[in-house]
Parts: C-alpha cells; structure tokens; sequence
C-alpha cells in the first residue's frame, strides 16, 4: 500500500506537470484578433478578452540582452498601444531574451503576452523605482514609515488587463532588497513584483514570478479577478516574499497555482488597524481551488493579520500543502477591528506541518501607537472539512481574545497523523466555541464532538461566485 507521503509525492508531481501542461499549451486551437499585425508563427491562449493590434517590444527598440535598460521601451510601448482601448484592445508580445527592466505602468484592455523563454529583469538601480505614497487603509510603509517603491509592473484605475504568456518569468530579482532588509538600510517599503490597484476585470495568468523584492502578487481596491496556472518561487528564507495578496478585492479567483515561499502562500488582507477600519473596504467573494503550497515558516492560507477591513466568503478547496507551517490561520488582535466570517474550506492534504488549525488573536504588529484597544475583531462561522494531515507537530492552537470570544469554529472529517515528536497536548484551544465531528485526535473541550452522524456538518457553499462562471476566449498572438 502507499503512504501518505507517496500519494503526496505523486500529487506533488501531477501538480507540477499539471501546471507545465497549462502553461506550456495554453489553450487549443484559437481564433485570431482582428487587425492583428501579422508575424511569423502563432500562438495560442485563452484569455477574458482577444486584442485588435498586437506589437512585440523590439518595435520600441527593446534589447534582450539582460544589459541594456528597457524601461523606457515598455513604458513607451504602453502608452503608444493605449490608443487602441475603444479599437479592440492591444497586447505587448515579449520574445525570448533577458528584458533587464524597471519599473512601468499599464494601461486598459491591454494584454502583456510573454513568451515561454522571456524573463523580465528587475533592475537592480534603485533610481529605476519611484516612491509612491503608502496605500491608504494601511497609512504607510510596512518596512519603513514612509512611502513604498513602486512595484516592478503597476497599474491603477484601470479595466480589462490581462498579464500572460507561455509561462515566461518575471523575475525580481529579490536580494538586493532582502540584503537592505536585514540590514535596516531600507528608506522606503519594498517593491512588489506586480500591483494593480482599483481596477476592474484582471486576468493574470501562465507566468512564473520568481525571487521578488517582498510581496508577489498584489491586485488591491479592485474586483473581478482571475489568477490561473500562476508558479511563484522565491528561497524558504527569504523576507515577506508572500505569494498572492488579495487585498480588499471582491469576486477573485486563485487556481491552478503553485507556490514556495518565504511568506505565506496566499494572504487575504484588507488594511491595517485604524487605516483599514477608516477605509472599510473589505476582501470579499474569494474562491481558491488547487493550490500547492511549501513554505516551512508561514502558512498556506492567511487571513489577515491586516484585515481590518474585513473578511468575509472565502471558499478554498482541494488545497496541498508540504512542509508548511499551518494549512490556514487567522492572524488578528485588538487594534484591528473588522471582521473574519463566512470562511470555508474542504478537502486540504497535508504533510509535514507545525500547526493543522491556527487561530491567533494576539497578533501585535501596529501600523502606528494610534491604533484602539477597543477595536477588537469578530471572528465567526469558520469552516473546515475533509482533511487528510501527516507528521503533524501539534493538531491545533486556537486562540481567541479575552472578551471577544471567537464563534463558529466547525471541524469535522479530518484525520491528523502526529509526528513521533509531536506535543504531547495535540490541542490548545482558549477563547473559542464550535464543534467537530469526526477528528482524530480528539479536539479540546471547547470544541465538543457531536458525534459521527455528523461528520458533515460543516458548511460549504454550492452556489458559484460569478467569477467562477467567467469563461475565457481562445486567442491568437501571431509573433516573430
């Protein structure tokens, strides 16, 4: 018979080729954009949205060489194609080479297409990235007080954008600023590798982002997003590098994603103390499905710790996660006000984790001294099921707040194998009510098993999100 770890392992590899598979054939047989300028070779994808005019960044005199700065080649490139937003639509095709880079904005119905061997290049000169002011529900920088350098790819107020490609590589190159960071040499906040701010309708997909400067992916103040068939990698150790930050976004979709980490894999967020409880935009109508997950010192799915905003209809599904530090775990405390609620998950395959369920409302990191003791979190209706976990340190530490009991708590077919070394007290649970059903080990008192007849209390939703009915169209890139 096959362990728990081969059945992993072989899940590990079919993730992999999985991914490779989507990446590498994007989509079957497609049908041309009209008026697009015609190349040598085609290329097939799928995306919300199919382009009126294509061009390649060689046509504003971009060099691969991995030397010579394209900075001013893209931004050129994007605002020369933004004419073309009430024309169909337009898409920077990016060929093979090394497309050394600082930072650029995007513009609407616009498409940046990579090809398979194309790597964006991080520059590594700081004055290739402006300072811009700290998002306003987070009142400033996370690693400095001030401002924040803009991250490598930015958009704001925008519509239909859409960043794909043959599973090219943008790459951050991330330790330069890691290096800053320990160093406490840093004026501003890292940059992230990619942001788009209120904006509406966004499709990122088949792209690897690699070694980012802190935070991956980062659409924020926008809804209607779709992020499929995404690698993100970046060394077990390195800095903040959290993989996929939906920040007070509604309607988004995270799939077919594959990610390693020195953060958390996803983290859903929604401002930060008194800026996020002022801003009071939440993250809400959140589907995630097929996500494998290493990080060794964060979690495979965050909500919070800045979710002072709220949170609220987060679906995850058929989520693996190997050598990862907790499955899901609410970060909060007093001072961050908001809400959690409303979260469901079911069918998680775990291996090698210090905590299965981790509940923290002690959480301390301020944006500021100004946040209010008496802002403290509602914490309700939270939903696991159908759980498979092996060499397991410590089933769970839920813990509430003194005064603000958390609610809801549901846990119910979920077997957890305990390491040899585990604790000796596989449950700490403190400020909390719920109910199980069907778990081994047995949970804490204040979860009490209500028998197996009910291993499948725990709610999940079976209506869709709309994002979820949101079908892609087969488009063509036609290249050199």
């Amino acid at each position: 018979m096959f362990s728990l770890f081969d059945l992993l392992s072989q899940m590990r590899d079919m993730a992999w080729l999985f991914i490779a598979v989507v990446m590498a054939v994007g989509s079957v047989a497609g049908v041309e954009g009209r008026n697009v300028r015609l190349l040598e070779g085609s290329m097939d994808y799928t995306a919300i949205n199919c382009r009126g005019h294509s061009a390649s960044i060689t046509d504003f005199g971009g060099v691969g060489d991995g030397k010579t700065l394209n900075t001013r080649a893209f931004q050129e490139a994007v605002n020369t194609l933004s004419q073309y937003g009430s024309d169909g639509g337009a898409q920077l095709y990016v060929p093979a080479g090394q497309w050394l880079t600082g930072s650029f904005n995007l513009t609407s119905h616009f498409t940046l297409f990579l090809h398979k061997d194309a790597t964006l290049l991080a520059s590594q000169d700081i004055n290739e990235w402006p300072v811009i002011d700290p998002l306003p529900s987070y009142g400033h920088g996370r690693d400095a007080a001030g401002g924040r350098y803009i991250s490598l790819i930015f958009g704001t107020n925008l519509t239909d954008v859409i960043i794909t490609g043959d599973n090219g590589t943008i790459d951050g190159q991330g330790l330069l600023w890691w290096q800053k960071f320990h160093g406490k040499k840093l004026k501003y906040t890292r940059p992230y590798l990619l942001e788009i701010m209120y904006s509406d309708t966004i499709q990122i997909s088949n792209v690897t982002f690699l070694n980012s400067p802190a935070w991956n992916v980062h659409p924020v103040y926008s809804s209607n997003i779709l992020l499929q068939g995404i690698t993100i990698l970046a060394p077990i150790q390195s800095p903040n590098t959290d993989g996929i930050n939906p920040d007070s976004c509604s309607n988004t979709r995270i799939e077919d994603t594959y990610i390693v980490s020195g953060d958390d894999c996803v983290a859903v967020k929604s401002g930060w103390d008194e800026y996020g409880i002022s801003y009071g935009m939440p993250t809400e109508h959140l589907v995630i499905k097929r996500l494998t997950c290493i990080s060794p010192y964060s979690a495979a799915i965050a909500l919070g710790s800045e979710m002072s905003g709220g949170i609220q209809d987060v679906r995850a599904e058929d989520i693996v996660a190997i050598n990862t530090e907790s499955a899901v775990r609410i970060k909060t405390g007093v001072g961050r006000g908001g809400f959690v609620k409303d979260i469901y998950v079911k069918g998680m395959t775990l291996h090698t984790m210090k905590w299965v369920f981790w509940i923290t409302g002690n959480y301390g990191s301020h944006a500021d001294t100004h946040w209010d003791p008496n802002a403290v979190p509602v914490i309700q209706n939270i939903n696991y099921r159908d759980i498979v976990a092996e060499n397991v340190t410590m089933a769970a530490r839920l813990e509430g707040i003194s005064g603000d009991t958390f609610t809801g708590i549901c846990i119910s077919n979920a077997t957890i194998g305990m390491r040899v070394k585990a604790k000796k007290v596989p449950w700490t649970c403190s400020d909390v009510e719920g109910v199980t059903s069907g778990v081994v080990p047995k949970p804490c008192d204040l979860l009490p098993d209500q028998g197996p007849e009910k291993i499948g209390m725990c709610s999940f939703p079976q209506e869709k999100l709309d994002i979820e009915n949101v079908e892609l169209k087969k488009c063509s890139y036609v290249m050199t």
